[in-house]
């Protein structure tokens, strides 16, 4: 995914199909313009929340000040800033000097008004979109964003990327419609997503990447660069370390500050990105108030480990947001493409080995830590119960395509946590591993038919991770499977997904509550054999594909809700993934210096882009040190 500025604070799923041979830049026949009446946003289902003459968004503080610096920290490392393409380790955060057509509302369920676009056009049919470009609309260097821009951002990341090979599946035509006019033409009709969807492309500078750089050396947009890109949004890369940080600093006459979409968003004069090794670096980096806020704290620190003095004397404050969004589905994932993962009796075993409350017991603290028992967690997408309705119509049409569970059984992760239900789980899994082929010989977990050994890699980037693994290893091993865990730097992990050289990866797949077109890349056929794709399971299930297109073409919000039922539901019964936990909550301690919007928009976090530094919090967390 590239990441937009907006998408920092809410994940935005991006998925599509087909190469470049596919886009046609052709006349589109169209609606007379009189008889087309453009709109300031867009909604899957036609509401919008707020008129054409708002002033801002409800959630945000339209008086926030600009100003301070916020200092942030991640894992890993980074050798280039362009984020369009999948080679190399792209830098955090790269692809939010860069502006797209339209901005979503946090408070709406996909929805989003103009942008780079004032205005858009779809037909009830939803067969083309149009949109209108902001004449005011300017790169950086003071150029104005043209439709050509769009359109080559649009063919250029067709071509070159997976995700929006996928994302883009069903966009087949692309054209100027006008002076600031871009309309595009898609396959079939109903796809309902597809408007919103190209609402959210990313304009690329054409006229930046088909110059040269300050040496004279022509650009390559299909090349790794560390040359600081031409964006056209809020920040711009100031200054950097390679590999180390980067300080993105606010554009002082950007030219879209006082739109709707805009006010009192993107606050801070400087964000400083910095990377480390591990999370306990970041962890200590934080106490010694040498980064503002730490994101990703796990429950155990969360727990324990915040109790040091300026935590107690109220410099650092701990802070709980929720969110109505889905949850993400987050666990371990099996690389399906290997013999040895095929069958899903194997991995169901490998679920049942799982002594998650025994984990949770050891390396957790408090409730706050659930099973995963869905793909679209905490919603009411999440397949609950037994099918019925209109979700069991769209179910036994291939019934005889579908585990017998699925009609008859609710899908519950297996409990442990006790000597006594980890043994009978232990049993279940050596009754599943024989009935698909595999004995336990000499205390190895070997193959009836050629005799190979099972043996399982995880594969890591982060070395915080590993006490997971190493909390899954003994059950596995006691099945007789040999099992090593190898943490590679991010460069090697990057590789390695995007090859599909692993074994076993612990992943996440982010959900919003209008699912369609990306679900194609994590799960779809077409996607299963794409390098870089997200379908890094490698699932080719004809009844899940037909169940994708279900959901993309809905009608209306119940079939979508039935339609994404019946996929949740197949996914969990071919035990793709052994689920782990999942947070309805969102930890985030911060040094007391900032100000936001309370309560936070019920779709997003808010943060980094809602947030502002407040001096006077500053002035007194400085004083009490």
């Amino acid at each position: 995914m590239i990441l937009t500025r907006r998408s920092l604070i809410k994940t935005v799923s991006l998925l599509g199909l087909g190469s470049l041979s596919c886009i046609k830049v052709l006349s589109v026949e169209r609606a007379k313009a009189d008889d087309r009446v453009f709109s300031h946003g867009n909604n899957i289902y036609g509401e919008l929340k707020y008129p054409p003459d708002f002033k801002h968004f409800d959630y945000v503080n339209p008086n926030a000040p600009k100003g301070g610096r916020l200092r942030l920290g991640t894992v890993g490392s980074f050798d280039t800033f362009n984020p369009f393409i999948i080679k190399g380790d792209p830098a955090a955060y790269a692809g939010t000097v860069f502006e797209t057509l339209t901005a979503q509302s946090f408070d709406e369920v996909a929805s989003a008004y103009g942008l780079i676009a004032e205005s858009t056009y779809h037909p009830e049919d939803d067969s083309y979109v149009a949109f209108r470009l902001r004449p005011e609309a300017r790169w950086q260097d003071g150029k104005p964003i043209t439709v050509e821009d769009v359109i080559y951002g649009f063919t250029f990341l067709k071509e070159n990327n997976p995700q929006y090979q996928f994302y883009y599946r069903n966009v087949i035509k692309v054209e100027k419609t006008g002076d600031n006019e871009v309309t595009f033409a898609f396959d079939s009709k109903g796809n309902r997503e597809l408007p919103g969807i190209m609402g959210q492309a990313m304009v690329i500078p054409k006229h930046y990447w088909e110059g040269t750089n300050a040496s004279g050396k022509k650009r390559n947009i299909a090349e790794t660069t560390l040359e600081p890109p031409l964006g056209s949004g809020p920040y711009r890369i100031k200054s950097f370390k390679a590999g180390q940080s980067i300080i993105f600093e606010r554009v002082k006459d950007y030219w879209g500050e006082k739109l709707p979409v805009n006010v009192g968003q993107d606050n801070f004069d400087e964000i400083e990105l910095i990377y480390f090794r591990d999370r306990n670096i970041i962890f200590q980096a934080f106490k010694g108030d040498q980064l503002d806020v730490r994101l990703g704290t796990g429950t155990k620190e969360w727990e324990t480990q915040y109790d040091f003095p300026a935590v107690k004397k109220g410099n650092v404050i701990k802070k709980i947001f929720t969110t109505k969004d889905a949850e993400q589905m987050q666990g371990f994932v099996f690389n399906t493409r290997r013999a040895k993962f095929a069958d899903p009796r194997v991995r169901h075993a490998f679920n049942l080995a799982y002594d998650f409350e025994g984990r949770m017991r050891v390396l957790s603290f408090g409730d706050y830590n659930k099973r995963t028992q869905s793909y679209f967690q905490n919603s009411e997408l999440a397949a609950t119960g037994l099918p019925q309705g209109r979700e069991l119509e769209i179910l036994s049409l291939f019934k005889d395509q579908l585990p017998g569970e699925v009609f008859t059984t609710e899908y519950v992760n297996p409990v442990n946590g006790t000597p006594q239900n980890i043994r009978a789980n232990l049993r279940k899994a050596v009754e599943l591993l024989k009935e698909a082929g595999w004995s336990i010989k000499n205390g190895a977990l070997t193959n009836d038919a050629t005799g190979e050994r099972m043996t399982m890699e995880f594969l890591l980037d982060d070395p915080a991770f590993e006490d997971m693994n190493l909390a899954y290893k003994p059950s596995l091993e006691r099945l007789g499977i040999a099992v090593t865990i190898r943490t590679v730097d991010s460069a090697q992990y990057q590789n390695r997904i995007r090859d599909f050289d692993f074994d076993v990866i612990t992943s996440v797949f982010a959900q919003s509550l209008s699912p369609g077109n990306e679900q194609r890349e994590y799960w779809g056929t077409l996607a299963a054999d794409q390098k870089g794709s997200r379908n890094v399971i490698g699932i080719k299930n004809p009844v899940v594909d037909k169940i994708i297109d279900l959901i993309i073409f809905a009608t209306n919000r119940d079939e979508l809700i039935a339609a994404t039922k019946a996929l949740d539901r197949v996914l969990l019964w071919n035990y793709y993934m052994v689920p782990d936990f999942y947070r309805a909550e969102q930890f985030l301690p911060y040094w007391n210096r900032f100000g936001y919007p309370e309560p936070n928009p019920p779709y997003a976090l808010g943060f980094p882009m809602l947030w502002w530094w407040d001096e006077e919090k500053a002035k007194k967390t400085a004083a009490n040190k």
